[in-house]
């Protein structure tokens, strides 16, 4: 599953955007937005999402249940 940004909790502080390896993380309207179809949930990278390593507000980034949980390609 791809992880998510909740809007209304996000300070816009762009602390996990040049943390994401994927570029998958970029700013919209004011606030920041994970691209689902770029995220690996830094499988392969680290050992946790660096979204959520990062974010200084708790529960901001969390797993977007709306997509599948990513594969590592063999």
């Amino acid at each position: 599953m791809a992880y998510k940004i909740i809007k209304s909790q996000c300070t816009a502080c762009a602390a996990c955007e040049p943390e994401c390896p994927n570029n998958a993380i970029r700013e919209k309207d004011g606030t920041f937005i994970i691209k689902p179809e770029k995220c690996t949930e830094c499988l392969g990278h680290f050992d946790e999402p660096q979204c959520v390593a990062v974010c200084p507000v708790e529960n901001t980034c969390i797993i977007d249940t709306a997509y599948p949980r990513y594969q590592v390609p063999a």
